[in-house]
This record gives C-alpha cells, sequence and structure tokens, in this order.
C-alpha cells in the first residue's frame, strides 16, 4: 500500500539550531498517526514544512505520490492538504453552518455570495449538513461562530477542515485547552473522521494519543527516536528517558 504522506531525511536549521534532524515517517491511507515529544523536540517546526509555511534545507515531502517539497501552501491544499491550529481561526460573526458552508464553496472554486437565494445553495447547505451531523455540533448550526465554547470552536474547525474534502489531515493539538467532556467528544469525532481521512497528530495529550493512534513518532531535539504502536511506545527507554521519567504520562 502507498503511503498517503512520505517524509524523507527532512532537515531545517535556523543558524547553528538543528530543528528538523534527518526525519523521516510515513501515513498510510485509513492511518491516524501520532507525532508527540517534549515542548522544543520541533513538532511545529516539522507542520510547518509540512503545510509549506517553512522550506526545508534538505530532505522530500511526498503527499499522495506526489514531491510537493517545494510547492506553496494553497497547491497543497489544492492537491488536498488539510489542517487545523492551536488557535481557531474561524468567521466569528458567520454562524456554524456558514462557516462549514463557505467552506465548501472554496472547495468547489466559487465565491460565497450571501444574499444567494437560499434554494441557490441548496447543495451547500445538505454538505454542511452531513458534516454537523458528525459529532456533538449537530442542532448547533444557527449558532454563531463568536457564542461557541472553546470546545465547540475545535470541534467546528474540524469540520470547515473537512469540507474541503482533505486527502489528509494534519492537526495541530487539537485537545488543547479542553475540559474532560470536550476532551471526549473531540476524541469521539476523530475517531469517526480517523474512518475515512488519515491524519497525522501533533498532540500532548496522551489518553487522546493512546486512544486514537495506529502509530507513533517520538521526536526530541528535531530527531525521531522512535515509531511504534502504543504498547512499544510505552515500554521504551528512550521515550521514558526522553520524557524525564513522567512515567505517569506515558501510562
Amino acid at each position: 500500500m502507498t503511503p498517503i504522506l512520505e517524509i524523507e531525511g527532512l532537515v531545517k536549521r535556523f543558524g547553528g539550531l538543528l530543528a528538523t534532524d534527518d526525519v523521516s515517517l510515513t501515513v498510510m491511507p485509513g492511518e491516524i498517526h501520532a507525532l508527540i515529544g517534549p515542548n522544543g523536540a520541533g513538532k511545529s517546526t516539522l507542520i510547518n514544512q509540512l503545510c509549506g509555511e517553512l522550506t526545508p534545507n534538505a530532505g522530500r515531502i511526498v503527499l499522495a505520490g506526489q514531491d510537493v517539497t517545494h510547492l506553496p501552501v494553497p497547491d497543497r491544499v489544492a492537491m488536498g492538504l488539510g489542517r487545523t491550529f492551536q488557535i481557531t481561526s474561524l468567521l466569528d460573526d458567520a454562524t456554524v453552518r456558514e462557516n462549514i458552508a463557505m467552506a465548501v464553496q472554496a472547495r468547489e472554486g466559487g465565491n460565497f455570495r450571501i444574499f444567494d437565494r437560499l434554494r441557490r445553495r441548496a447543495p451547500l447547505w445538505d454538505q454542511a449538513d452531513a458534516l454537523l451531523a458528525k459529532g456533538a455540533m449537530a442542532g448547533r448550526g444557527d449558532v454563531p461562530a463568536r457564542d461557541l465554547s472553546h470546545g465547540e470552536r475545535k470541534q467546528l474547525e474540524l469540520l470547515v477542515a473537512l469540507a474541503r474534502r482533505p486527502r489528509l489531515l494534519l492537526l495541530d493539538e487539537p485537545m488543547a485547552g479542553l475540559g474532560h467532556v470536550e476532551s471526549q467528544e473531540m476524541i469521539a469525532l476523530l475517531r469517526e473522521v480517523g474512518q475515512e481521512t488519515p491524519m497525522l497528530l501533533v498532540e500532548h495529550d496522551m489518553d487522546a494519543v493512546f486512544a486514537l493512534a495506529g502509530r507513533i513518532s517520538v521526536l526530541v531535539y528535531g530527531r525521531v527516536i522512535a515509531t511504534g504502536d502504543a504498547d512499544a511506545i510505552r515500554a521504551n527507554p528512550a521515550v521514558r528517558e526522553a520524557y524525564l521519567g513522567a512515567e505517569d504520562e506515558l501510562c
């Protein structure tokens, strides 16, 4: 089976700092692959290279069989790369449903004209409503984005990313700032989404990582020190040392 994402020998330097040190990993179709590591490990730098916001000094990024290492962000999005952020980016004055519908319209290459008659927008609403049926956002379609809780905003950002029908999702700490109930809702939504869309999940919440990821890669000082399933990562001495003996976090 061909990987949906291949990262080969990726290197990124900032002056004398080696932020990404010969990183190689894959994400397979149907897989949630988690990337974990201590603060300052280089996770955000790696994600920004995958998105096209940073250019690597060496190495290669292959998306769905095509080399995208030097392509700009819009070209990668057009090829099916989707992303969510630690800090949500939504249209606060638009409703939940309108945020999703505008993402659908953007995917189709048109402009969302707010004064179009409703019947002309029926396909947009149908697709938006189908996405709203996922997770805990059903029934919240008419709520302005500015009135959502932090957890709901995180869920909406994920639905907006899905509206573009990505071939691969890069998720940057989707659990950040969520309470217990919101975390469980997000885990359930990601598990459902992951049945259709492969993901590279960057996350500090180890409960979420172990609940969702088929494979986990551990990044320390810009280098992948281990890749494996949850049991292998829990038992790996180098991983435990990287987390300074915080065994409770890995149990």
